[in-house]
């Protein structure tokens, strides 16, 4: 089933990589707004979303090569970030802000 998402173009939500390993990576991150935010990894990783997070091998498990649409934390004031660290190996994370159209 697809899922009808708006990509955030404007430069203020600009994608971002990082990579990660043993040691998690952590993109710049983004202002508070969007709602959601699609995320890819290279290497199977856990990642978490949220304001100034830091992955853990607790967060959501995503496997390696799979999109993923993340919802950001209705309570982020500052911000958000995302994070990821490797299950395996390391890897890099892309992320860049969507909303749902409506």
């Amino acid at each position: 089933m697809f899922e009808v998402l708006t990509p955030l173009n404007d430069a203020k939500f600009a994608g971002q990589t990082t990579t990660y390993t043993g040691t998690a990576g952590t993109v710049t991150g983004w202002m508070k707004g969007p709602t959601h935010v699609a995320v890819v990894v290279t290497t199977a990783a856990y990642v978490r979303v949220g304001e100034g997070v830091t992955a853990t091998t607790a967060d959501l498990y995503i496997p390696a090569n799979t999109h993923v649409v993340v919802t950001v934390p209705p309570d982020v004031a500052n911000g958000f970030t995302v994070s990821a660290i490797q299950v395996a190996s390391g890897g890099s994370v892309y992320a860049k802000p969507v909303q749902r159209p409506g």
